[in-house]
């Protein structure tokens, strides 16, 4: 199957990185390399760093970026450890930084993986194959409140009590080993009125699951500050994120870096010594336009989050 994967919000990330020919730039989450083959157009002496965890996508990322293959170092890793990467490879800062948030239409697409609700395949939903923990393993052998906080927390659903626990019932009698069981299961917890609305029921547990899975909340709050203090002056970070929870994660990281200071309100001047590592860019989310949503439905929950690092 081919790697295939439209990049959301492309022109608007691009714009928004303000890119120096001869700069070093991270795509930390390279996928097929959308974002970064238009960084790769516009680099003269400048370099791209990519990272990914799903081998799939670098063999698919290294194939598209072979017209640029003198500008680019890829590594199969999380973003979250960008930091050693980059030192391992002797650089101490970078120009930009994307992160695109979002599962790829090929993982999506791709039966194996799991991480669809459309198809009925095992148990899987791990961006990183290496790692042992799989959906399965979630479903299975979680305890059943922790399933439900799960669920409400990262899947923002509020049937989330009685999915888990038509979860925990039927694994009792058998483990739940594919995505179409659990589908029946989630479509037995939900009333059929509701289900008529809102899209598919089981979107928001099979999300939910698979942030549990790959840490995915976690990874992208502990990143967060590491990520911006690597920029060099004047360097931007651009995060494309899919939904309210990665949204405000972005957003309130962006703020605190802008305004870390933690003294009272009352005080007149600051003395917690803490500086502000830049400022927000994007007061407001960018937003696709009317085009992009036309011509790609997975665009429409995409947001744009821009932060600039202080020019000394």
């Amino acid at each position: 199957m081919e790697f295939v994967h439209k990049s959301v919000l492309l022109d608007e990330t691009i714009e928004g990185l303000a890119i120096k020919p001869d700069g070093i730039y991270l795509d930390g989450t390279l996928g097929g390399g959308g974002h970064s083959s238009e960084i790769c157009r516009r680099l003269a002496g400048g370099h791209l760093i990519g990272i990914d965890q799903d081998e799939e996508a670098l063999a698919a990322a290294s194939e598209r970026l072979k017209p640029f293959q003198d500008k680019i170092t890829l590594v199969r890793d999380n973003y979250c450890n960008a930091p050693e990467v980059i030192k391992n490879l002797g650089i101490t800062g970078v120009d930009g930084i994307v992160l695109d948030l979002g599962v790829s239409s090929y993982q999506l697409d791709n039966v194996e993986r799991g991480f669809s609700y459309r198809y009925d395949t095992a148990l899987d939903m791990r961006m990183d194959t290496r790692q042992s923990l799989t959906a399965r393993e979630i479903i299975n052998e979680y305890p059943e409140r922790e399933l439900y906080r799960i669920i409400r927390d990262y899947g923002e659903d509020q049937f989330a009590k009685n999915i888990a626990k038509h979860i925990a019932a039927a694994r009792k009698e058998k483990s739940i080993e594919t995505t179409g069981e659990l589908n029946e299961l989630i479509k037995a917890a939900i009333p059929a009125r509701m289900r008529a609305n809102g899209g598919h029921p089981s979107k928001r547990t099979f999300q939910a699951i698979r942030i549990e899975c790959n840490h995915e909340l976690d990874v992208l709050k502990n990143s967060l500050d590491e990520l911006i203090a690597m920029l060099n002056p004047g360097g931007r970070i651009c995060i494309i994120t899919f939904h309210s929870l990665e949204d405000r994660i972005v957003k309130s990281a962006f703020r605190k870096n802008e305004n870390p200071c933690t003294c009272p309100p009352d005080f007149p001047v600051c003395v917690c010594g803490k500086k502000s590592q830049g400022k927000v860019i994007t007061r407001k989310p960018v937003l696709p336009g009317e085009e992009e949503l036309e011509t790609n439905s997975r665009s429409k929950s995409a947001k744009l989050r821009i932060f600039e690092k202080a020019a000394g």
